[in-house]
C-alpha cells in the first residue's frame, strides 16, 4: 500500500473538535457564571456540583443547580435563568478567550492536511458563535451546537450529526474532548476519541486515548492517536 492509501488508512477522515476546555480556556468563564446563577438560588457552588456541570448543556447545567437549591418545579424559569446567562458569558466571552495549549497550532497544522474539521460544543448557538468568531469560523466544515441536536452531550446525538455532516462513519472520525461528558458522547457515538483532561480527571473508556497537552502534537503524533483510539 503506498502514498495516499496509507494516509487514507491512517488519518482520520474528519477531526470533531470539542470548544470549551478543549480549544479555548473557557471554563474559569464558565465557573463565574454558574457561581453566580448558584448564588441567585442562594446556594454556593460547590467544588461537586461544578464538577457535575461540568461540559452540560444549558439545561442539564441549570437543572442541576436548581435541584442542589431544591428550586420547586414550578418555580424553575428555565428561559429566565439562561437568558441571564447567555448575556453574562457573552459577555466575558468578548472581553477575552484564552487558548487551550497547543490548540491553535493543531487546528493549524490539520488544517494545512486537509483533513475536515467541524466543532462539536455543548454550547448553545448564541454564545458559541462569539467563541468560533475567536477560534475562525473558516477553519470548520460546520458546527454543531447542543440546542440543535434533540439531546446534548453525554447522549451521542451531536456526535453522530457532526459525523452525519462530515459525510464520515463515526468509526473514522477522531474526536478531541476534554471533560468526563464529552468523552463519554463520543463514546456512545462510536467516535474514537483523543481525551486532553482540563479541570477535572476523565474515566478511561475503549475507543480512548489520553494525552496531558495538545502542545508539541504533530499531523503523525494525531494519527498515532486515532489508530490506538480505534484499536483499544
Amino acid at each position: 500500500m503506498t502514498g495516499p492509501e496509507v494516509a487514507a488508512v491512517e488519518s482520520p477522515a474528519a477531526v470533531l473538535w470539542d470548544m470549551d476546555g478543549t480549544i479555548l480556556d473557557t471554563e474559569p468563564i464558565w465557573d463565574t457564571a454558574l457561581e453566580g446563577l448558584a448564588r441567585r438560588h442562594g446556594i454556593e457552588m460547590t467544588a461537586d456540583l461544578r464538577k457535575a456541570t461540568m461540559g452540560n448543556n444549558s439545561v442539564d447545567a441549570l437543572t442541576k443547580v436548581f435541584d442542589a437549591a431544591r428550586v420547586p418545579e414550578s418555580g424553575r424559569d428555565f428561559d429566565g435563568e439562561e437568558a441571564w446567562m447567555v448575556e453574562l458569558v457573552t459577555g466575558l466571552f468578548r472581553e477575552e478567550l484564552p487558548w487551550r495549549p497547543g490548540a491553535e497550532a493543531l487546528l493549524t497544522l490539520i488544517a494545512g492536511a486537509e483533513i475536515p474539521m467541524l466543532l462539536v460544543t455543548n454550547t448553545m448557538r448564541e454564545v458559541a458563535d462569539v467563541a468560533i468568531e475567536t477560534i475562525g469560523r473558516e477553519r470548520f466544515l460546520a458546527t454543531v451546537c447542543g440546542d440543535e441536536v434533540a439531546v446534548g452531550k453525554p447522549a451521542p446525538d451531536i456526535y453522530l450529526r457532526a459525523a452525519e455532516l462530515a459525510g464520515a462513519h463515526p468509526h473514522r472520525c477522531l474526536a478531541i474532548e476534554d471533560s468526563p461528558t464529552g468523552a463519554a458522547a463520543a463514546h456512545a457515538a462510536g467516535v474514537p476519541t483523543l481525551v486532553v483532561p482540563s479541570f477535572i480527571p476523565v474515566p478511561q473508556a475503549s475507543h480512548q486515548v489520553f494525552r496531558d497537552s495538545l502542545e508539541g502534537l504533530t499531523l503523525a503524533g494525531l494519527a498515532g492517536c486515532y489508530r490506538a483510539a480505534r484499536e483499544t
